[in-house]
């Protein structure tokens, strides 16, 4: 079935057919000093129904004002409407009265979500489903409801997409396990899961918390929305779309049965969203677990296990969370995994082509920015050659695109005169026909093009930064 703009159009005017009252737009100030328009004016929402009150909640004027700033924050691409960030606020001010009218009535009809395709690393394809800003919006305040409701039910070994949680807590806690003696794991990988959640169960699991049928039915309608992909719609009878700030935590709390489960066989697991590592003793102990485990997820849960992917063996065999991990001393310790070395090298190439497009200032910012993040990331591991090779390469590579963008030979020649090599000398090499990373590697432009110059101008080191920052 094909949507056209008249459908859309369609859609939209479904929601918009309230009268606008433009003039109740209240304005409060923000920590930044900007004005920051209330979507709710009043708190006195009727509550006079029939079922615990959790919508009313989530319609609360400062809970739908601190959405709004959330998605503003987040920035991101627009939905299939083409609204864009900065046309939120006045559509929010406009058909306030109307969207909240709707969601209270039970009427309101989220957009299909807009595909979009990522790249990933192992050259496979990510599908992103991205709601329009209004919807994310809903589902942004919505989060902010039930997420506090979900952390007491969650499982303290469970990290990904929680406060105050993050990848280096799921890694300690891996490391704690090794260090007891657990250094057998089942790397339990679970194929496509965003795509394969049994929707039907996750409303029943989430209908024994939430109490309030209207917010049941609301994530229902999220669900049911449908794809838009290249004009064309897409039914969503199953799966979770990733891509809408509800999608994290409706994957947690359909995993958390997961997590329950091995609490109640007293099995030792860390999940980071839907990585999941199960550690024993022996292989043995591995192989009957696995099993157990693998009946439940595919029989009780209905969802896939990817049985290429998913493996027992020794904690050292395996990649985690970019991490890879042996022992030394009897202790387990973190090392950066190979495949996490090649990515940041491809980042770094294309940070440092000559076709992007960069300026010089440009193209160090980014090299920065790359290496702050990475540097943070794998703080935990044991690196300090690793970062000293990738400097000597990073710093080979700039030296190349200077050269490169020297271009003529007067240009060569005047530049490393002005770096206090020999007029002759300068001339020689100005004219030399080696390749550009042969060049980049010689004594020349090394005893001219220096670390300390790099270092002057502001650019990162690795090494440096790694050294600042250590755990």
């Amino acid at each position: 079935m094909k949507i056209t703009e008249n459908t859309i159009e369609r859609r939209k005017q479904n929601n918009d057919t309230i009268t606008n009252r433009g003039d109740s737009v209240e304005h409060k100030g923000h920590g930044n000093g900007q004005s920051v328009s209330r979507i709710i004016e009043k708190d006195d929402i009727n509550t006079n129904k029939p079922t615990e009150k959790t919508l009313e909640q989530i319609l609360l004027r400062d809970n739908m004002n601190n959405a709004y700033l959330k998605v503003k924050r987040n920035k991101g691409a627009g939905g299939v409407d083409k609204m864009e960030i900065d046309e939120l606020l006045e559509h929010l001010k406009t058909h306030r009265e109307e969207i909240l009218k709707s969601l209270l009535e039970g009427s309101y009809k989220p957009y299909p979500v807009k595909r979009v395709e990522i790249p990933k690393e192992n050259g496979k394809i990510r599908k992103l489903g991205i709601p329009t800003l209004t919807d994310r919006v809903i589902q942004q305040a919505i989060l902010q409801v039930l997420s506090p409701i979900y952390e007491e039910q969650f499982a303290d070994t469970s990290y990904g997409f929680r406060p105050n949680r993050g990848c280096h807590d799921a890694l300690k806690k891996c490391q704690e396990y090794a260090n007891q003696g657990y250094w057998y794991v089942i790397d339990m990988d679970l194929k496509k899961f965003f795509d394969t959640v049994n929707q039907s169960m996750l409303i029943e699991i989430l209908s024994r918390t939430i109490k309030d049928n209207r917010v049941i039915s609301l994530i229902h309608k999220f669900l049911n929305a449908g794809i838009m992909d290249r004009g064309m719609f897409i039914k969503s009878d199953e799966g979770v779309p990733q891509g809408g700030p509800l999608s994290p935590l409706l994957a947690n709390i359909m995993l958390n049965e997961l997590d329950q489960k091995l609490d109640e066989w007293g099995y030792l697991y860390v999940r980071y969203a839907d990585d999941l590592l199960i550690f024993t003793k022996s292989k043995r102990a591995a192989e009957r677990q696995y099993e157990r485990a693998s009946k439940y997820i595919e029989g009780k849960l209905k969802l896939q296990i990817n049985r290429e992917k998913t493996q027992i063996s020794k904690l050292s065999q395996i990649r985690y969370l970019g991490y890879a991990f042996y022992k030394y001393g009897g202790k387990c310790r973190f090392r950066v995994h190979p495949k996490s070395i090649k990515r940041l090298k491809d980042k770094l190439r294309t940070a440092t082509g000559r076709s992007n497009g960069m300026s010089i200032e440009g193209r160090k910012i980014k090299l920065n920015q790359i290496i702050k993040g990475w540097v943070q990331y794998f703080k935990l591991a044991d690196m300090k050659s690793i970062m000293q090779d990738i400097d000597e390469w990073l710093r080979r590579r700039i030296r190349m695109i200077t050269w490169k963008r020297w271009k003529k030979v007067k240009t060569k020649g005047e530049n490393l005169q002005k770096l206090g090599v020999a007029k002759r000398k300068a001339w020689k090499w100005a004219n030399t026909r080696k390749g550009y990373w042969h060049i980049a590697n010689s004594h020349i432009l090394a005893t001219t093009l220096t670390n300390a110059r790099f270092e002057k101008q502001g650019y990162l080191s690795f090494y440096k930064y790694y050294l600042e920052v250590r755990v």
